[in-house]
């Protein structure tokens, strides 16, 4: 038992660091370990756990300080290459293929790996696109349940400022989409009660492929959000208490449209227009 205590300890943590990070589990483990090590040792010698817990605290806070007196930031595109090459386990070609992507959407864009469909090689592709800090409302929209995810290819994205808590009033939606055969991304302030239900029930059932997120931002800041989204993915409304179309008139015609998109529990990723330039 404890042997499997442990084994799940290392596991947890190299799993968090390759999440955060995208890296780096070999050195997490290894440093996981040696802390449980030694940890070992001072309860052996009759440290109580809280004076161990404060220890490692104390003691994490050393080494970030040390290691940000240390780092040197990656600036040039040789050195971006030579980073993306070791993470690829020495392959120089998908190294400089992930510097040429760095430079051109910049530290703070959105980079996405897909497969080919053949036996293409290496390809870069830029898409206007955008990223926010939501994830899907249930984890009972997930496609991927390997990765977790949400993946739509060719969507159509619904946007209110408004909640949705009852799901007749965007039923003409839900129908004319599903009639079209594609997915339905619906953004919105909230999405609750008998609504989330229904579309989690749906999803379950086999019918539309359907997920929900969260508005990006608050007051103000959502609203700009949901017309940069309206914009990129050239929806013709974002529903709102000043808009004389309710959700129950929005058509087909109305609605935003993507290429891609990809929602994980914490952030949604939009990328390219199918229907607008």
């Amino acid at each position: 038992p404890l042997a499997v205590a442990i084994a799940n300890i290392i596991t947890q943590s190299a799993s968090q660091c390759n999440d955060k990070v995208g890296d780096g589990t070999t050195t997490c483990s290894i440093l996981t370990a040696k802390v449980i090590e030694e940890v070992a040792k001072a309860k052996a010698a009759g440290a109580d756990t809280i004076s161990i817990k404060n220890g490692i605290l104390k003691a994490k806070e050393a080494v970030l300080a040390a290691l940000l007196s240390m780092k040197r930031e990656v600036a040039s595109e040789d050195e971006i290459a030579q980073v993306a090459t070791i993470s690829a386990n020495g392959d120089k070609n998908i190294g400089s293929k992930i510097a040429q992507c760095v430079r051109e959407v910049g530290k703070d864009g959105v980079i996405t790996v897909e497969e080919s469909k053949g036996f293409k090689d290496l390809e870069v592709e830029r898409t206007d696109g955008m990223q926010f800090d939501r994830g899907y409302l249930s984890p009972y929209f997930v496609t991927n349940a390997e990765k977790m995810l949400v993946e739509f290819e060719n969507p159509y994205i619904f946007l209110t400022e408004k909640k949705i808590n009852l799901v007749q009033n965007i039923l003409p939606v839900l129908e004319n989409v599903a009639r079209s055969g594609r997915p339905l991304l619906i953004i919105a302030e909230d999405v609750e009660g008998e609504a989330l239900s229904t579309l989690v029930l749906n999803k379950l059932r086999g019918g539309l492929q359907v997920a929900a997120v969260k508005a990006p931002g608050f007051g103000d800041r959502r609203k700009d959000m949901l017309g940069d989204i309206a914009v990129i993915a050239g929806a013709r409304y974002v529903v709102n208490d000043e808009l004389a179309v309710k959700m129950e008139d929005i058509t087909l015609e109305d609605l935003g449209t993507a290429k891609n998109v990809r929602i994980t529990k914490d952030t949604t990723t939009i990328i390219g227009s199918v229907d607008s330039n």
